[in-house]
């Protein structure tokens, strides 16, 4: 008799308000004693999962695109993202990867020719505050951080935080003693400065006195070996960019920021010697060099001259050899 009434699958919606009763749920009962708790925190786990197979599809099915926009909607109906942002801590370690990957997949998903989930962070920025505060907590440093560069897919919101205090918190999270948080803080801080350029230029132009003098004391000059790497990598990837032009310029004519060049071309890395020569060329190409910039390269100019002589790298790259021709030109000609 059992078959003939099997209970009839739940739909993406009722799945989504489901999860959002047990979130709320979590969210008001703290205390772990209470009877229901624990079958309710299964349920809940199950639910994300199911949210997650949905939107993936599983093993055995490919996604359909008609029931993730059912899901997508009744996602962003009501708070279930805030939901499910301020429970996180509280889910277990395989629930918390789940649910990352829900609220990424959730970015993408288009309802109407709409991202409604940028609708949905334009008028709730403060879990965008919530998601970089991730990184003092180690136990979900990670998962926000992972939601976080998905919800700066979104212009408007990565146009928020770079307009924020929080970059500032950047330079600290990158400097963080977890190997792992401080990589995973970087690699939000990257896709801040590279992803949409027109806002990208925007800020630096605004910002250009704080960013690069925090950028060259606590990145470029920091202790830690890989930080370095890192971020020369970045700032050659920022000034090479032609939509940053004139921020380039500007950088290019300090003989603080040369000094700082310079005495990375002299690194024992060889990857942060070739990344370093990528942003030095840019001084020695300059046309327009301040009279402190040519004073330092003519003072300079044998042991120069002689490092790029013997300057090699391990791979043949054609347009390597070129830039380095070029440069051994111009600083010859001073």
């Amino acid at each position: 008799m059992k078959g003939l009434f099997k209970s009839k699958p739940k739909t993406p919606a009722e799945v989504v308000r489901q999860t959002r009763e047990l979130l709320v749920y979590v969210d008001i009962s703290s205390k772990s004693q209470e009877p229901k708790r624990e079958e309710k925190m299964a349920e809940l786990c199950k639910n994300i999962r199911e949210l997650k197979y949905i939107l993936y599809g599983s093993g055995e099915s490919e996604p359909v695109s008609e029931t993730c926009t059912q899901l997508t909607q009744e996602f962003f109906r009501e708070n279930t993202l805030r939901l499910l942002i301020i429970c996180l801590p509280k889910l277990n370690l395989e629930t918390r990867k789940d649910a990352t990957q829900v609220v990424a997949n959730l970015q993408r998903q288009f309802v109407q020719s709409r991202l409604i989930a940028s609708d949905y962070l334009e008028a709730n920025k403060d879990l965008l505050d919530i998601l970089v505060s991730g990184y003092e907590n180690m136990d979900i440093a990670l998962h926000y951080g992972a939601m976080l560069r998905e919800c700066i897919r979104h212009q408007s919101i990565a146009r928020y935080i770079l307009e924020s205090e929080h970059m500032k918190k950047f330079f600290v999270f990158i400097q963080l003693p977890n190997f792992d948080i401080a990589s995973d803080a970087f690699a939000t801080f990257k896709e801040l400065l590279t992803r949409h350029k027109s806002t990208v230029t925007e800020f630096l132009s605004k910002n250009y006195d704080w960013f690069f003098a925090e950028f060259n004391l606590k990145l470029l000059s920091s202790d830690n070996y890989i930080t370095r790497r890192q971020a020369i990598k970045l700032l050659g990837d920022m000034l090479l960019d032609r939509s940053n032009s004139a921020v380039m310029v500007q950088y290019v004519s300090s003989k603080d920021n040369l000094m700082i060049l310079m005495n990375l071309l002299r690194e024992s890395s060889k990857n942060i010697q070739v990344d370093a020569f990528h942003v030095f060329k840019l001084f020695a190409a300059n046309q327009n060099k301040p009279p402190e910039i040519v004073s330092i390269l003519v003072t300079n100019k044998s042991k120069l001259l002689r490092f790029l002589t013997g300057f090699q790298i391990d791979k043949e790259d054609e347009q390597f050899e070129a830039d380095k021709i070029q440069v051994v030109k111009e600083i010859s000609a001073l």
